[in-house]
């Protein structure tokens, strides 16, 4: 018998579903596959960490931005700062802030207190790792609540990347550092287009629509960012739809198999990671320029290119990468040749060859160009006795200074004297008190070639803009990102 009530309630029933079924009521969520396995630390000054850059920008802003998808120093915009002026002598430079921007979590408007606290912790070296890009920063001031006047004691080159969306240009909510104390480093808040939800170790952090964004509404409503360290893994996932993005493979077959699935766009973009060979001169024989020199010569770069694949890397000519404020390629490079190898490991002593020990992580764009080079330097007479390690310890390891030889390369924001310093100056050697990626122990280090970004997105997804560089190691997610 039909009654009254039940067909009240199978109507009810059927609003329900059709209020869940209908466009516009479904929840846009983005899932993302990154390669770490975990986060090292959400405070953008802190980590350098690819699968911890790759997120920050969607988080936090800076004073001021790259226009989305590139990296042309050119194409620097406004981002929290509305405009900026700089004095004749480049040494004073004055942003005016935007008014009205409000920062994630009920923690009020930002303003010049906000700049001024996030660019001197950004300066200080317990509380960041970018420190040394601020060591010509004098003062910085709050004019007003909405201007910030910078004072430097000399000149820097292109100081405005100091204060773009990355690192420690990040700009941080001073009262939610004084509210979490401890506890701020693994809870973000900033004012950009998603804000923080929670972090579960090692499997996700999750995000949602910043709606009050001052560039508008973000078309995604939520973002999983799933750690999932195994490449393979991150390829099944997407194939059984539980991701819409990963970090894929960054080797050209890879791409070519990946692209010819259905539904499936594979991005190659930059900026480029120039991967440098570091000879850990602290380390016998390689203190002796000759084996140094041997084994540049035994190392061939094209050949490396050739295994991953011009569509994905090309051949280092310099120490500073393509495309970068003071790049040249005059630079000198040892061009590869085997029996100058072996002629100048005899000249040393090693005419029966030697063995050497290193250390490489498990992530593919390291462990298999360190793989080929083991075989490279095989026919020269050296044998590269390789101990590979998950991503963290080889992290650990290396700042140990446990590996004669340490295949490493990164990208910074695209001028010469960042990259330098951090790579290549004598202050920058691990295990010293300004340390930061010069594992060569030397002033120098063998470039060898640069590997460009892969990720692989389902096709629908549309990021909002032309993809051609990222400064953060992957694709920018903006308010503009929406599925099609």
């Amino acid at each position: 018998m039909i009654t009254r009530k039940s067909v009240l309630g199978c109507l009810v029933s059927l609003l329900v579903v059709a209020f869940l079924v209908t466009p516009g009521f479904a929840e846009n969520v983005l899932r993302i596959g990154t390669l770490g396995s975990d986060a090292i630390s959400l405070d953008p000054h802190m980590s350098t960490k690819t699968q911890d850059k790759i997120i920050f920008p969607l988080i936090f802003n800076g004073l001021v931005r790259f226009k989305p998808g590139t990296a042309d120093l050119n194409s620097i915009e406004p981002d929290l700062a509305e405009s900026w002026e700089v004095s004749e002598d480049k040494l004073v430079w004055t942003f005016k802030l935007r008014h009205g921007v409000q920062f994630h979590g009920g923690y009020g408007e930002l303003t010049a207190d906000d700049v001024v606290f996030s660019l001197n912790k950004a300066a200080e070296k317990t509380t960041s790792s970018a420190y040394k890009e601020y060591s010509a920063v004098k003062s910085v001031e709050a004019v007003d609540p909405y201007t910030v006047k910078i004072t430097l004691s000399e000149k820097v080159p292109f100081f405005l990347g100091a204060v773009i969306n990355y690192h420690g240009g990040f700009i941080l909510s001073k009262k939610a550092w004084e509210k979490l104390g401890d506890q701020a480093a693994m809870t973000p808040v900033g004012t950009g287009p998603f804000a923080f939800v929670k972090y579960h170790s090692k499997r996700f952090i999750e995000l949602k629509a910043n709606d009050s964004y001052f560039r508008g509404k973000p078309a995604i409503d939520k973002i999983t960012y799933r750690y999932m360290p195994d490449e393979a893994t991150r390829a099944l996932a997407f194939d059984k739809d539980e991701v819409d993005l990963f970090y894929g493979r960054r080797e050209a077959r890879w791409v070519k198999i990946q692209g010819k699935k259905k539904n499936t766009i594979v991005d190659v973009f930059g900026l480029g990671e120039l991967r440098n060979l570091h000879l850990n001169t602290s380390i016998k024989p390689l203190d002796d320029i000759r084996v140094r020199q041997a084994i540049a010569h035994a190392v061939d770069r094209e050949g490396l290119v050739t295994f991953i694949g011009p569509e994905v890397s090309s051949a280092a000519d310099a120490v500073v990468p393509a495309g970068y404020l003071g790049h040249s390629d005059s630079a000198m490079v040892y061009k590869h040749d085997i029996a100058k190898a072996k002629e100048l490991l005899a000249q040393a002593g090693f005419a029966k060859g030697l063995t050497l020990k290193a250390i490489i992580t498990k992530v593919e764009s390291l462990r298999l160009p360190m793989i080929v080079i083991q075989e490279q330097l095989r026919l020269a007479g050296i044998t590269l006795d390789l101990q590979v390690v998950e991503h963290s310890a080889f992290h650990k390891l290396i700042r140990q200074n446990q590996s004669s030889l340490v295949l490493y390369g990164a990208s910074r924001f695209p001028v010469a004297d960042v990259y330098l310093s951090q790579f290549f100056l004598s202050s920058s050697i691990v295990g010293t008190p300004t340390g930061i990626t010069n594992f060569s122990h030397v002033k120098v280090a063998d470039p060898l070639f640069e590997q460009y970004q892969v990720w692989c997105r389902k096709s629908n997804l549309d990021y909002g803009y032309k993809l051609e560089n990222s400064l953060s190691n992957g694709p920018l997610i903006t308010e503009k990102t929406s599925f099609k």
